[in-house]
């Protein structure tokens, strides 16, 4: 992953951790003082709560202790498109510019024009340099793009 979505997920974890799971566990220890544990759906809520926080707690750990985190500013891929490159594109069929990074499957958002390396997209384009011409398979049919520019920042 990169090293910005290293540090988003250090954020949520710290977050789940401090916050949140303290949280609910006031909320089950308040439920609890409500007396009758069966039908109290107080209490099932925020079991059901801590279990989800617990569960993700254990994710986010398990994925930044086997992340390999890259700076793309520490990059020499020679300009070739590598993960965590970011790519600036030209649609050959709409003249339309767009601009992407290239991240792992957990920081992909299109709305930040972050696409995950398992896309189609970032697929076609890793190895390739400024000048080539790549062909998308999308679901409205094949795109092809040439590449204007690869920037690792």
């Amino acid at each position: 992953m990169t090293k910005r979505g290293a540090e988003l997920l250090k954020e949520e974890l710290q977050r789940l951790k401090s916050k949140d799971r303290p949280e609910v566990i006031n909320a089950i220890a308040e439920a609890r003082a409500q007396g009758d544990l069966s039908e109290n759906a107080e209490y099932e809520s925020a079991k059901e709560r801590q279990a989800f926080i617990e569960g993700r707690i254990a994710d986010l750990e398990g994925k930044l202790g086997a992340a390999q985190v890259v700076d793309p500013t520490e990059l020499s891929a020679e300009g070739r498109v590598v993960f965590a490159s970011t790519v600036d594109l030209e649609n050959l069929d709409s003249g339309e510019k767009v601009t992407y990074q290239i991240v792992g499957l957990d920081e992909a958002d299109i709305k930040e024009a972050k696409v995950s390396v398992t896309s189609p997209i970032a697929r076609a384009l890793i190895g390739k340099s400024a000048g080539d011409v790549v062909a998308v398979e999308a679901p409205s049919g094949v795109k092809e793009y040439e590449i204007l520019e690869v920037r690792y920042v």
